[in-house]
C-alpha cells in the first residue's frame, strides 16, 4: 500500500513517478548551452502574440509569462506597456532573461519556481505559454486549468503555443504513463486542445505561421498558436 493515496494530490504525485523526471535541474541543462540550435532560443516574439497586440486584440495590462524560458515573449510584452511577471522552473534560463532585459532596458518581474505551488501575486489580464503546457503529464493539465482560474481574471485571454502532433508525441494518455516518457513534449489535435479548454472562446487555433531566419517574430508550422477567452467565472470548465 501506498500510503500517499488518501487525496488527490497523492494520486498525481503518484502518477508524476511513472513520467520521466523535467524538474528545474532537468531544464537547467536544456538551457546550459546557449548556442544550441533550438528553435526557442532566438529572442523573438510569437508571432500570433505579436499579431494580436499589433491589432489591439491584446491591451497593455497585467501578464504573466507562464514557463517563459528566455523570456522572449516576457520582453516582447514588457516593451508594449504591459506589466509582465515571468515564472519558470530553471534558475538557468532565469538568468538568460534577465541579462535579456537588461540589454533591452525593460523591467520584467521574473521568478524561479514552480507555477503551480507558487504564490503568484495576480489576477492577470493575459497568461501567454509558450513551451509549458505541452511538457505537462496529463493529470496535470487538471491543474494547469486550476492555475488559469486563480490567476486568469473572467475574460482574460490565454495565448498558447504547444505541440501539434507534427511536433510532439502523439499517442493515448494511457500509453504515455505504460511508456513513462514524453520524448520532448506531447503533440495535440485541434479537438483535443477544443476538449481541454472546454467553455473558453476560441479566438485563434491554428498551425503558427512559418518564419524565415531574418524575420522578427517566432513561428514554426509544427506549433499551434491559439488564443482563447476565459469565460465568466460562473461557467468555468472546473
Amino acid at each position: 500500500m501506498d500510503p500517499r493515496i488518501r487525496d488527490l494530490e497523492g494520486v498525481f504525485a503518484l502518477l508524476d513517478e511513472l513520467m520521466a523526471p523535467t524538474d528545474g535541474d532537468w531544464w537547467d541543462g536544456f538551457y546550459a548551452d546557449r548556442t544550441r540550435r533550438i528553435p526557442f532560443f532566438v529572442d523573438k516574439p510569437d508571432e500570433h502574440l505579436a499579431e494580436a497586440i499589433a491589432q489591439g486584440v491584446l491591451r497593455p495590462g497585467r501578464a504573466l509569462d507562464l514557463g517563459c524560458g528566455p523570456g522572449r515573449n516576457a520582453l516582447h510584452l514588457a516593451a508594449a506597456g504591459f506589466r509582465v511577471d515571468a515564472i519558470d522552473l530553471s534558475a538557468t534560463a532565469i538568468a538568460w532573461g534577465r541579462e535579456r532585459a537588461d540589454a533591452a532596458g525593460v523591467d520584467v518581474g521574473w521568478r524561479v519556481a514552480d507555477a503551480f505551488t507558487a504564490d503568484l501575486p495576480g489576477p492577470y489580464d493575459l497568461v501567454v505559454d509558450s513551451g509549458c503546457f505541452h511538457h505537462l503529464a496529463p493529470h496535470r493539465r487538471l491543474d494547469y486549468l486550476r492555475l488559469l482560474q486563480r490567476v486568469l481574471v473572467p475574460g482574460g485571454l490565454l495565448c498558447l503555443t504547444c505541440f501539434t502532433t507534427d511536433g510532439g508525441v502523439a499517442v493515448p494518455d494511457v500509453e504515455l504513463y505504460r511508456s513513462g516518457r514524453r520524448t520532448g513534449g506531447i503533440g495535440y489535435r485541434a479537438e483535443d486542445l477544443r476538449w481541454i479548454f472546454d467553455g473558453y472562446a476560441e479566438l485563434l487555433l491554428r498551425p503558427m505561421t512559418a518564419q524565415g531566419q531574418d524575420a522578427a517574430l517566432f513561428g514554426e508550422p509544427f506549433l499551434w498558436a491559439v488564443l482563447l477567452r476565459r469565460p465568466p467565472i460562473d461557467s468555468d470548465p472546473m
